[in-house]
């Protein structure tokens, strides 16, 4: 019974992690296809501002480290976390899987050891790559902020010069 069980969530797993698969590889064929396609010009019409640029320069897109997480890490920890849940709820009810219970912790030992190492790892980098990312933005945030300063103070210096011309040429009427 527990078995049948088993199999059938297993077998549920499977269609949800290749229906997921499937899901991805389109999503990166799409990706892929609109980078290599001619980009179309728009907007020639409009003037853009340097800011307009610079936030276009910076787009981010999906990673190799993104597509491991979300493929590899995050099935593999639901499997493992459900499989161990699925085996602590029937022990609960089922005195058959108390009977069998060192051989559904070795499994989950099994499962548990690798995907550990594999998370470890995976996350490791992922956080790598996310500190990467705040120190650009750190970076970025302090550029637009030098930027409009330096434009601030152009634009007073140019009032500045301005009164101070007025001045010239009223003080010689």
């Amino acid at each position: 019974m527990i078995s049948e069980w088993l199999i059938k969530i297993l077998e549920m797993a499977a269609t949800a992690t290749a229906l997921v698969g499937m899901i991805l590889i389109l999503l990166i064929t799409y990706a892929f296809a609109r980078r290599v396609a001619p980009k179309q010009e728009r907007g020639l019409n409009k003037k853009e501002r340097r800011t307009e640029n610079m936030s276009k320069e910076a787009k981010e897109g999906v990673t190799f480290n993104d597509i491991f997480m979300f493929m590899i890490a995050v099935p593999l920890v639901l499997l493992w976390v459900g499989f161990a849940g699925f085996v602590i709820h029937s022990g609960l009810g089922n005195a058959a899987v108390l009977e069998n219970i060192e051989a559904y912790t070795t499994l989950i030992a099994i499962l548990g050891g690798p995907a550990l190492l594999i998370i470890k790892d995976a996350l490791d980098v992922w956080k790598q790559e996310q500190a990467e990312k705040t120190a650009f933005y750190k970076i970025k945030a302090q550029s637009v902020i030098d930027y409009n300063d330096t434009v601030l103070k152009q634009a007073q210096d140019i009032e500045s010069k301005a009164q101070e011309q007025e001045h010239k040429l009223q003080s010689k009427k």
